[in-house]
């Protein structure tokens, strides 16, 4: 098996994506601010994927000594570059998520439930204990509980499957073409770097650090037949949760509109 058979087979489930009717119901700030309340954890837990992956494939502990392939090594490293320190749209250094949240705000959504929950965790087991604990929306909780459940295993090329097949770029250029029609129609409302946001991540995604997430799963798999499987297996499992999240954030606006209307 290869990236190519595995984009192949999980192609119908990231169709279901990209023509998702979630992008085209989001109408109003109030609607943005839900998608937003709700989709900044699935960038909160990419950056946990992109450090669970450094952390098993780079030495991050003292005394260093090399650890594993020294390829995989180099290609964490350099997405981790520009996920961690990339530039906003004033040249200042910040991770993609510090970038969402300053997003978040100006768009008037609160960052509150997204920072303290962040901030009560310690540890990875922190993650599901928390879950059970919370009121987060199901959907949220799902997504959140398959990548921890992932990232708890420590098996790498599972990990980078994660990493790799749920990227960012699955949120389509017809998003970033409905943001910059409600700016318009909504000028109190500044969206500028939220567009700044998903034009750079999936600019980047696609130049850079897509090729580089394949090139990791392929060094990773290598000839290993049940290495791919596995890949396949988490990837789709991947997508169908993100399908399932943005499931939930349509129903939290369709309930918001027959609200307002009735």
């Amino acid at each position: 098996m290869n990236i190519e058979k595995i984009n192949e087979h999980i192609g119908s489930q990231r169709e279901v994506l990209l023509a998702h009717p979630l992008y085209k119901a989001i109408q109003t700030p109030i609607h943005l601010q839900t998608f937003l309340e709700h989709h900044v954890y699935a960038v909160w837990d990419f950056m946990s994927l992109l450090k669970a992956l450094q952390n098993s494939l780079t030495c991050t502990s003292l005394p260093w000594k090399p650890v594993g392939n020294p390829v995989t090594r180099y290609l964490i490293n350099e997405i981790v570059l520009g996920e961690e320190t990339d530039v906003d749209e004033n040249g200042a250094y910040k991770s993609h998520y510090e970038m969402y949240l300053e997003a978040m705000q100006l768009c008037g959504a609160s960052i509150s439930t997204i920072e303290d929950f962040v901030n009560s965790l310690s540890t990875v087991k922190d993650v599901q204990s928390v879950l059970d604990k919370n009121t987060l929306p199901s959907g949220i909780q799902e997504f959140l509980k398959f990548t921890f459940e992932v990232i708890a295993e420590g098996k790498p090329h599972k990990i980078a499957a994660a990493f790799t097949f749920g990227r960012e770029d699955l949120i389509p250029d017809m998003f970033t073409a409905i943001l910059k029609d409600m700016q318009q129609e909504y000028p109190e409302i500044d969206m500028t770097r939220l567009v700044y946001y998903f034009e750079r991540h999936i600019e980047v995604d696609g130049d850079t650090h897509g090729p580089l997430a394949y090139k990791m799963v392929e060094e990773l798999c290598g000839n290993d037949e049940n290495k791919w499987q596995e890949v396949e297996e988490v990837a789709l499992v991947s997508l169908e949760k993100r399908t399932q999240l943005w499931d939930g954030i349509l129903r939290d606006i369709k309930a918001q509109t027959i609200s307002v209307n009735s």
